[in-house]
């Protein structure tokens, strides 16, 4: 019997340190996953204006891909065409309906962003550099952990990331003007067969390219 009983508590302790927190999926998902590619869809709600009794909301979709160090790409098919390339070295927005590109300087403008999370990191240490990370409450069956910009004067103010039996599955963000974005992302595939010229991004002819 009392083997009995030390053998289940083993096998109890075991099952509680083999079960993943956020921090522990992020951890491993920058290490296994070097590219990426999936379906997303975004929502985001603005605060209430004055009179206002409900908050307004827009929801956009399209597809996602990166390739580790600091190359993504998203593709916003609705409700308007958008393309944001970031190659390495400049970080491209290219409005379709505008034909207009807008070109920064990717280091500059990726710091301490969701996308340095998801695209530029390679371990907890290094992204522990720019964010404060902590493992969150599990809920709505995903594991979450949240990241705060050490740097308290940019627009960014939390991000909530949460993991489905270890793959990204939601990025919740807030910025400091009360704006909430949450991508869900579905059809997620790890480590898909991409390369560098994937991320390239030329503007097309005609398209004005501004240069903030």
């Amino acid at each position: 019997m009392k083997t009995t009983l030390l053998l289940m508590g083993a096998l109890a302790l075991a099952a509680f340190q083999a079960r993943a927190d956020g921090l522990q999926d992020l951890d491993k998902f920058l290490r296994d996953v070097n590219s990426a590619k999936a379906s997303f869809t975004q929502v985001v709600t603005s605060p209430k204006r004055s009179g206002e009794t409900v908050a307004r909301t827009k929801t956009s979709s399209g597809r996602f891909q990166f390739l580790r160090p600091n190359l993504f790409r998203f593709e916003y098919a609705r409700p308007f065409e958008q393309t944001i390339v970031a190659d390495g070295q400049t970080l491209w927005l290219h409005d379709v309906d505008l034909n207009q590109v807008t070109s920064r300087s990717q280091k500059e403008a990726l710091g301490s962003t969701p996308a340095a999370l998801i695209a530029a990191g390679t371990d907890l240490k290094g992204l522990s550099e720019s964010f404060d990370l902590k493992a969150a409450p599990a809920r709505e069956g995903l594991e979450w952990l949240e990241a705060r910009p050490k740097d308290r004067n940019g627009q960014l103010q939390v991000v909530r990331v949460g993991f489905r039996q270890g793959k990204l599955s939601v990025l919740d963000i807030e910025d400091s003007l009360g704006q909430r974005s949450v991508l869900t992302f579905s059809d997620w595939q790890d480590n898909a067969p991409l390369k560098t010229g994937d991320f390239r991004f030329q503007p097309p002819p005609g398209a004005s390219v501004l240069k903030p």
